[in-house]
């Protein structure tokens, strides 16, 4: 790709900003998204980046976004679909609004984030989505209704978008990462984390690295002819 610019949402922390260090030291621009006013250039030791502070959910701020961005100059033809929460809890105990704040924040976002893209990514014949899902969505996991569902409807989006735009050389595609060792995975018990680990053939958790490579190779133009798919990375968790 000539313009080298991506956009990642969940900048702030674990994979997106691996996915970011990794991007920015292959030459990308880096536009970050998160809800805090996060220092991305201090993070990256760059000033080839930019952070916007970004409720992903909020159609109004994203659509601010992009008058930003194009004063700028930054519209990404790179995007990735990174931001999430977690609500865990048995589904006879699921509140409402657990329910309805992980769908928003982790499948709707994704619309939301994506539409506001896709027309210039149309418009110049060129552009990688790529979405960040979870090995839950492939198998799911109990207490996590809400999250393994929003992550498997993910993996439909991602099959019929890039349906509809692989032939404006547009590929949309989809990680799903397994144990990852992040702040979101530090809150296991060494029982609890033994047990994880004893159903992973590789028996050890994977890293944001493992992500962030494979974020950019999918962004390269050497996964041209790859759209449409959901890759795990497990170290073999999960094996459809």
């Amino acid at each position: 790709m000539d313009k080298k610019i991506v956009f990642i949402t969940g900048i702030s922390r674990g994979i997106g900003l691996e996915i970011a260090k990794c991007f920015q030291k292959d030459g990308y621009f880096v536009v970050g998204s998160s809800r805090s006013n996060f220092d991305l250039n201090e993070a990256l030791s760059s000033d080839q980046c930019l952070h916007i502070p970004l409720d992903v959910t909020n159609r109004d701020q994203v659509s601010a976004c992009l008058d930003n961005l194009k004063d700028k100059d930054k519209v990404p033809n790179v995007l990735i679909n990174n931001a999430g929460i977690t609500k865990d809890q048995l589904f006879l105990r699921m509140k409402n609004e657990d329910w309805d704040d992980v769908i928003n924040s982790n499948l709707t976002s994704v619309f939301n984030i994506s539409k506001l893209f896709i027309k210039s990514m149309v418009k110049n014949r060129s552009g990688r989505i790529i979405n960040i899902s979870s090995v839950a969505g492939l198998m799911g996991n109990p207490g996590q209704v809400n999250y393994s569902a929003s992550k498997a409807g993910l993996g439909g989006f991602t099959r019929a978008l890039a349906k509809e735009v692989a032939a404006r050389n547009i590929t949309v595609n989809c990680i799903a990462p397994g144990f990852i060792e992040t702040d979101m995975t530090k809150h296991f018990q060494d029982d609890e984390l033994e047990n994880i680990i004893n159903q992973i053939p590789a028996f050890k958790m994977g890293n944001p690295e493992n992500i962030a490579d494979l974020a950019l190779f999918l962004a390269s133009d050497k996964a041209n002819y790859i759209t449409g798919q959901t890759i795990s990375v497990d170290g073999g968790l999960y094996m459809s």
